[in-house]
């Protein structure tokens, strides 16, 4: 049946001739390199194919018109694209969406159990043989499931966390299309899925359904397309592996695979339907579906057909999706928006040839761990959780400056010397959600938010193993140190015991040992890492360290309690509860204060010295007209250190910083009319040094200027000195607050 004989708004596919025709021409265009399979897949649903083709040349050879072929560019590859007009039921909805990224386990996870979990199957380049018989990768994707049951499972499994997220949105989509059609093209990639289960067979010993589907994808636009799906009343699962006989007002229990069979079928149903409910005045109020699916019908699509590193197809096309993700629409959530933000850092890395393919894949969450190139058959589940996030976390704080530039492309950073907490925040939580794919459950990603803007400059880690940090953290200061900056966080969230701070006491509840239901103190992930460093509480800091990694170890069992000595209390589950009460809030890099050492006022006060004015590194020879501050040159700030220790700096997030553990001269008290007076003239100096600086700064514009240099601070010298000038606002935002205490009421 040919579009010609059409009586309604459904299109009927063109006749097999002519799909032909379109498929030649498509594989005989520049630069498309897809599988035959693939457009044979999709021919059926093309609106008008004949239209897309050029003339014949003189080797009569047809190809796509340059109208309806685009040439896109992204950070990851390149893409060449078909621009179609396509049935309205067409694409299939892909699993591997970023938004619904969250719901599946991955395979990045060592536990994670093929036959009982809900599992995404790893996406891989199509191979084939070409026309010399040589094997190659083409630009489509392939997959493989265990069964039929499991393919339309997990596309059933999309659909619904889609509409899960749909909620968010302003508007109602499904409406919106009924009434207005759809305005913005899909994009769809071509992907195979072969079943591992051999396939039933029938009485003459044919196989009742195929071993391979090959589906369209929707990359962009898998909203819309659930949507037109739920309105035509068909789902994605019957798109790809065949509709039931009924939905075709056909008898039997039959499921027709092939779209060139069912497709004619179901466009006939919904013209009848539209002529019989209305005809050529369409009202979409009417509640019947072939009114309510008239607007979209037909709709514009955008098929992906080829691309020069087709071995990079996967990652290309998330990429062509991952601009929006920096800004992201309503219905991403926190969790799905940082996995996203993370696998576009590393699909450009990929891109740029500073990271192989399969290291990217792993620390995507697209391959297992033991696929890491340094991962050895001896780790264990936790080793292997602990070596890729590590990897994770040092290419999010790169210390190589050129994945510096790259990282900032990616997520639209400011420049290295402006890193605001925000930003480092941002990574930390990108951070966090790609490592909790290595575990079966994800937690809030803001647990991560444990660094400080001095993350900035890159993170360079011990290399040390898991086993060999958790044997030695008793005595090693460094080995603690990482253990607790690095890993506790995330560790202690997995297994519930402590949560990222929500801001405020709501559900900040526990059920106690005797079942009752107790209030929990509001305290910060930083807060409990700080606890965990109190020198008494080391060893058993150590043991909770232990005892966690060793609960991952037994199949993520429930953790066991520690006692002072860090030895496991072996049937004793450690709680949130117990953690609060062994690790208590007010501990941390400040001693506990008990009532006997709380000194008076007076004996606290330190005596300030003569007040120095600071001077920017490396102006010395600058000198400003009239300065009623004696200039005196500031230690430049110091280089950063191999590692950045989350317990010797202050976080991103405004943890209070430690006491200050000098004391003044028992023999030489000030009187407290003496401590106000310095207080004031320091004030005073401040205000006036940082009236120098910038009188310097403009001296310094000048006289570049003048000397026609452009640039006059060099870089790193710039990072130091603005480095020093945030920690030194940092301290003054308290200070008006500390003031406003001790001062007596209006």
């Amino acid at each position: 049946m040919s579009e010609g004989s059409v009586d309604g708004p459904f299109p009927m596919p063109v006749s097999r001739e002519d799909q032909e025709a379109w498929i030649k021409a498509v594989l005989a265009t520049e630069g498309v390199n897809l599988p035959r399979g693939a457009l044979e897949n999709v021919a059926p649903f093309i609106v008008e194919p004949n239209d897309m083709l050029s003339e014949p040349d003189a080797h009569g050879v047809r190809t796509l018109k340059a109208s309806a072929v685009r040439r896109i560019h992204t950070d990851a590859g390149d893409l060449v694209v078909a621009v179609v007009r396509m049935h309205g039921v067409g694409g299939v909805q892909w699993g591997h969406n970023e938004r619904i990224s969250s719901i599946w386990r991955s395979v990045a996870d060592p536990t994670v159990d093929r036959e009982t979990e809900r599992t995404l199957a790893s996406v891989r380049p199509w191979m084939g043989v070409d026309d010399d018989g040589r094997t190659k990768c083409f630009a489509a994707l392939e997959s493989v499931v265990a069964n039929r049951r499991t393919l339309i499972m997990n596309a059933e499994d999309a659909a619904d966390e889609l509409k899960k997220r749909d909620r968010l949105r302003p508007y109602d989509l499904e409406e919106d299309l009924v009434l207005n059609g759809q305005q913005e093209p899909g994009m769809y990639v071509p992907q195979q899925v072969r079943i591992e289960e051999n396939p039933e067979r029938d009485s003459d010993g044919n196989p009742v359904y195929p071993s391979a589907y090959w589906g369209w994808m929707a990359v962009r636009g898998n909203n819309r397309t659930q949507k037109r799906q739920s309105i035509f009343r068909l789902t994605s699962g019957e798109v790809l592996a065949g509709v039931p006989a009924e939905k075709l007002e056909q008898e039997g229990d039959e499921v027709i695979c092939d779209p060139r069979d069912w497709l004619p079928e179901f466009s006939a149903v919904l013209n009848r339907e539209f002529t019989e409910t209305g005809g050529g005045k369409p009202d979409p109020t009417s509640g019947s579906r072939a009114q309510r699916a008239a607007a979209i019908a037909v709709v514009d699509a955008h098929l992906v057909i080829g691309t020069p590193t087709p071995q990079r197809l996967y990652r290309i096309v998330q990429m062509n999706n991952r601009r929006d993700h920096v800004h992201p629409p309503l219905e991403f959530d926190a969790l799905d928006r940082s996995r996203a933000l993370g696998r576009s850092v590393l699909g450009m890395y990929v891109a740029q040839q500073v990271m192989d393919e399969k290291t990217a894949e792993v620390l995507s969450g697209l391959a297992p761990i033991r696929e890491l190139s340094d991962a050895s058959a001896d780790m264990t589940v936790s080793e292997l959780r602990d070596l890729r996030s590590m990897r994770l976390m040092q290419e999010l704080f790169p210390v190589d400056p050129r994945k510096r530039h790259l990282l900032r492309r990616a997520l639209s950073e400011n420049p290295p010397s402006q890193l605001k907490s925000g930003e480092i925040n941002q990574r930390a939580r990108t951070w966090s959600a790609l490592t909790s794919e290595s575990y079966p459950t994800p937690w809030n990603p803001r647990v991560g938010e444990v660094f400080s803007t001095r993350a900035r400059e890159g993170i360079v880690l011990s290399g040390r193993r898991l086993p060999d940090l958790l044997a030695t953290a008793d005595t090693d200061d460094d080995a603690f140190d990482e253990l607790v900056s690095y890993r506790a966080a995330h560790w202690l969230a997995f297994f519930g015991i402590i949560e990222a701070d929500r801001g405020s006491l709501d559900g900040q509840e526990a059920i106690g040992d005797a079942g009752e239901r107790i209030r929990r103190s509001r305290r910060t992930v930083m807060n409990c890492l700080q606890a965990l460093r109190y020198e008494k509480s080391r060893m058993m800091a150590v043991g909770v360290l232990k005892s966690l990694a060793a609960a991952m170890d037994d199949g993520d069992r429930r953790p066991w309690r520690v006692s002072s000595s860090g030895k496991e209390m072996v049937g004793r589950e450690m709680t949130p509860l117990w953690f609060d009460s062994e690790f208590p809030k007010d501990t941390g890099t400040r001693p506990r204060k008990t009532a006997n050492s709380a000194p008076s006022l007076i004996t606290t006060v330190t005596v300030p010295g003569p007040l120095p004015s600071p001077e920017l590194p490396g102006l010395s020879s600058m000198t400003s007209t009239s300065s009623p501050v004696t200039s005196a040159p500031v230690q430049p700030a110091p280089q950063p250190a191999p590692a950045v220790s989350a317990q010797s700096e202050a976080p991103a997030t405004d943890e209070t910083d430690g006491a200050d553990s000098s004391a003044p001269s028992p023999e030489e008290p000030p009187d407290l009319e003496t401590v106000v007076t310095r207080v004031e003239e320091r004030i005073r100096g401040l205000h006036a040094a940082s009236v120098e600086i910038g009188e310097l700064l403009g001296h310094l514009a000048d006289q570049s200027r003048a000397a026609s240099v452009t640039q006059p601070i060099g870089r790193q010298q710039a990072d130091r000195t603005v480095r020093l000038l945030n920690q030194t606002l940092s301290k003054l935002r308290r200070l008006p607050e500390l003031m406003e205490e001790m001062t007596e009421p209006v």
